[in-house]
């Protein structure tokens, strides 16, 4: 085994949002940094993601949001899964984290006009929006040689609130995209990363990819440093001061997830370079866990187009089921939840278990839609229009789609002609669809109330988009306390080891607050870890 060629204060592992600012935040504190990343590339879910940041009482609200509105909010929501001191140093540091970012990268942020947090009848929900932050552009041209170095999705040169996804019309002057794309300017979770990456160059941040964590090292009760797995064999890594795992989740993992999560997943829609490798060496080392049931659900679909390591890259489905002329079904043809409700929550439908047949009946289920909403909307990425991609089911009536899809057509039938009467009247008299104001917000706006949301199913052909239950990343991990530090099985602090992001459990607990719920306490939580690990002394507090 060999060992690293320098020896750092602070040693990250993994560099997705919470491990870029923890590094960020050591460096502007005074440490040298190195932060190996297992992947290829660097970014992790962070750069596929739309780049929303849930912050409260951020400095772009304007004052409008306060501690105890947002405290409110959280406990009108808590099952369980809250611990007060954890939360509280979210809820007070979240501003100070997005200012530090602000005030040292090129990181810029703004308000999502008018998005809501996602339980608008609990107290000290912001109806109104302001918690829920975009990310300005970022040019990729400022990266040099390490533009090609972070992970990819789609790359959009556009702020999400410029597109549907964040209440816009996906609308921009050629003249200004042309000027967009020549300098590489991104938007959505790429803007996030580039900005903190550039920063973290600039600060002298020593990066190494394809560096995958194996084990944590111990020396006299505290955490030193850690065995990291490379194409060139085992390497060694010391911290003077103290290591940050800051890697993903590990929904990727098939034994972890059977063994943690509270119901079946399919067809995560984050990078399958989360495989838990941080959760099991924070285990190894002792870690006390906490909400590892509980993941960021979301219903996703499959289109066939696969990761680079070939494993399938499925589709979250956000806006198409909120819009007129569609619903879900099961495999029975009826309706069973909301579906314009927010995508983390909507999971406890698709996870019933009925005891009776022993299964999941809403598993798989179907986004059934119309053909004036396939003029219309686009699904998982296929545009408007009538071609009918390979994943996509369609019907010339509705018991020819039943039949093609192994349903009861009469069912079908029955449903649809439910909830078109219901629609006709604006109202949804089984699951109260459209009354919640972020039901609306991902609808047509251009039609009033409920109607935003509901329309009925009239014009053949008919079509079906298989549903799964996916996540955007697992929430549940190493306990920590107000200061990022990893708490062992005594509830007391482990020396030198410090934590952040999917890889513990969520200052939130098991509450997706609103758009951006994952990011904001990952760099909350990322900027405590590195300001505090930047000043630790691990053998000393052991």
């Amino acid at each position: 085994m060999s060992e690293i060629d320098v020896v750092p204060d602070v040693v990250i592992v993994g560099a997705g949002a919470a491990g870029l600012i923890a590094a960020l935040a050591a460096a502007k504190a005074g440490a040298s940094v190195t932060v190996i990343e297992g992947a290829a590339k660097l970014g992790g879910t962070a750069a596929v993601s739309g780049g929303i940041v849930w912050a409260p009482c951020n400095d772009h609200m304007g004052g409008t949001d306060s501690r105890e509105a947002a405290l409110a909010y959280f406990h009108a929501l808590d099952n369980g899964d809250l611990r007060a001191d954890v939360l509280e140093a979210f809820v007070d540091s979240a501003a100070d984290a997005l200012r530090f970012l602000e005030e040292n990268s090129r990181v810029s942020f703004m308000p999502l006009g008018g998005y809501p947090d996602y339980y608008g009848d609990r107290p000290g929900a912001m109806h109104e929006g302001g918690r829920a932050l975009d990310s300005g552009l970022f040019s990729y041209d400022a990266l040099g040689e390490w533009k090609d170095r972070v992970a990819t999705g789609t790359v959009y040169p556009l702020m999400l609130s410029e597109t549907p996804l964040g209440g816009g019309s996906g609308m921009v002057a050629p003249e200004v995209i042309a000027e967009r794309v020549a300098k590489d300017a991104r938007g959505f979770g790429q803007a996030l990363v580039g900005g903190m990456l550039e920063a973290c160059l600039a600060a002298g941040v020593d990066f190494r990819l394809e560096h995958r964590l194996a084990r944590l090292c111990e020396q006299g009760g505290a955490v030193t440093g850690l065995i990291a797995h490379t194409p060139a064999g085992e390497i060694a890594i010391e911290a003077r001061r103290a290591v940050i795992v800051a890697t993903g989740g590990f929904e990727w993992n098939s034994e972890l997830a059977q063994t943690f999560l509270r119901g079946p997943i399919a067809f995560p829609a984050s990078p399958p370079s989360n495989m838990g490798s941080g959760l099991t060496a924070l285990m190894r080392a002792g870690a006390a866990l906490g909400n590892m049931t509980s993941a960021w659900w979301c219903p996703t679909i499959a289109t066939g187009e696969t990761w680079p390591d070939g494993r399938p890259r499925a589709q979250p489905v956000l806006i198409e089921r909120t819009l007129p002329r569609s619903l879900i079904v099961n495999r029975a043809g009826r309706r069973f939840c909301n579906e314009a409700v927010n995508y983390s929550a909507i999971a406890g439908a698709f996870h019933t278990f009925d005891p009776g047949s022993y299964g999941y009946p809403n598993l798989p289920a179907w986004l059934i839609f119309d053909h004036a909403y396939k003029l219309r909307w686009p699904v998982a990425g296929a545009m408007p229009g009538p071609q009918v991609p390979a994943w996509m089911e369609t019907g010339t009536t509705l018991a020819e789609l039943a039949t093609k899809l192994g349903l009861p057509a009469a069912a079908l039938e029955g449903t649809i002609a439910h909830f078109n009467a219901d629609a006709e009247q604006g109202v949804d008299s089984e699951f109260g669809r459209g009354e919640a104001d972020y039901d609306r917000f991902y609808g047509d706006r251009s039609q009033p109330g409920a109607r935003a949301t509901l329309g009925p199913l009239t014009e053949a052909p008919f079509y079906a988009a298989p549903l799964h239950l996916g996540v955007l990343g697992t929430n549940g991990g190493a306990k920590t306390d107000a200061s990022a530090r990893v708490l062992g099985h005594d509830g007391q602090p482990i020396a030198g080891l410090y934590a952040a992001g999917n890889v513990i459990a969520c200052p939130t607990g098991g509450v997706y607050a609103g758009a951006g719920g994952t990011l904001g306490p990952a760099l909350t939580f990322g900027y405590i870890a590195g300001r505090q690990a930047a000043r630790a002394n691990a053998l000393a507090a052991a």
